[in-house]
C-alpha cells in the first residue's frame, strides 16, 4: 500500500510519463505528416494526367504543387535530382507549365530578382557563381550517396548550360526570366532558389563594397 510520503512521488512519475507520451505522440504525428520526396514520388506515380478530365487535371496539378511547396529545401532538391515530377511536366500544356512554375517558386523570389538586378555586376557574378557552386555540390553529394531511380540519367547535364548562363549575365536575370519559356523557367528554378539563399545568407555583403 502506498503511504503518504510516496504518493507525491507516484503522482510526479505518472505526470512525467504522461508528458513524455504526449510529446512522443506529437513527434510521431508530425514525422508521419511531413512531406518527403518519397511521398511526392508516390503521389506523382499514382496519377496519370492523360486519363483525367480538365477539372481533375487542374486539381491534380495544384495538388502536386502544394506537395512540392511543403517539402524542405533538402527534400525539394532531392525530388528535383530524382526527376520526381519530370513525367508530369512533360505532359503539361504550356499554360499548365507556366502556372505550375509560378505556383512552386519560393516566396519572395520576385523581390529577390529585383534586388539582384540592383547589385553591381561584380556581385551579380559572385552570386550566380556561388549559387552554381552550391548546386553542383548538392548534385555531386547526391550522386555519391543516393541511388537514382530506374530511368534516371546518371550523366546529368550542367546545372546551368553555358549558353543560359551567358544570357543571364548579358540580359539580366529578371528580364531573361520574364521573357523565357516555361521550360527555361523550369531549368532556372533551382538556380533561383539557391540564388535566394545566397543573397539572404549575407555572403555578398562581405568582401568589398556594393
Amino acid at each position: 500500500m502506498i503511504n503518504q510520503r510516496q504518493r507525491p512521488l507516484l503522482f510526479a512519475a505518472v505526470a512525467i510519463a504522461a508528458v513524455w507520451l504526449l510529446a512522443w505522440g506529437g513527434y510521431t504525428i508530425v514525422k508521419n505528416s511531413r512531406m518527403t520526396a518519397e511521398k511526392l514520388r508516390a503521389y506523382a506515380e499514382s496519377v496519370d494526367l492523360s486519363r483525367l478530365s480538365a477539372t481533375e487535371r487542374a486539381d491534380a496539378i495544384k495538388g502536386l504543387a502544394a506537395k512540392l511547396n511543403a517539402l524542405s529545401l533538402e527534400e525539394r532538391q532531392k525530388a528535383r535530382m530524382e526527376g520526381v515530377w519530370a513525367r508530369w511536366f512533360a505532359q503539361m500544356t504550356e499554360q499548365e507549365k507556366g502556372e505550375f512554375i509560378e505556383a512552386t517558386m519560393p516566396a519572395g523570389f520576385k523581390q529577390m530578382l529585383t534586388a539582384f538586378e540592383q547589385l553591381s555586376e561584380d556581385k551579380r557574378r559572385r552570386a550566380i557563381g556561388e549559387s552554381l557552386k552550391r548546386l553542383k555540390e548538392v548534385r555531386n553529394n547526391f550522386g555519391e550517396t543516393g541511388q537514382p531511380p530506374p530511368g534516371m540519367e546518371t550523366n546529368r547535364p550542367p546545372v546551368l548550360t553555358p549558353e543560359l548562363e551567358e544570357q543571364v549575365r548579358k540580359i539580366g536575370l529578371k528580364t531573361f526570366y520574364s521573357e523565357s519559356s516555361a521550360q527555361t523557367k523550369a531549368e532556372l528554378a533551382p538556380i533561383l532558389e539557391e540564388l535566394q539563399r545566397v543573397m539572404q545568407s549575407g555572403v555578398l555583403t562581405r568582401g568589398g563594397p556594393r
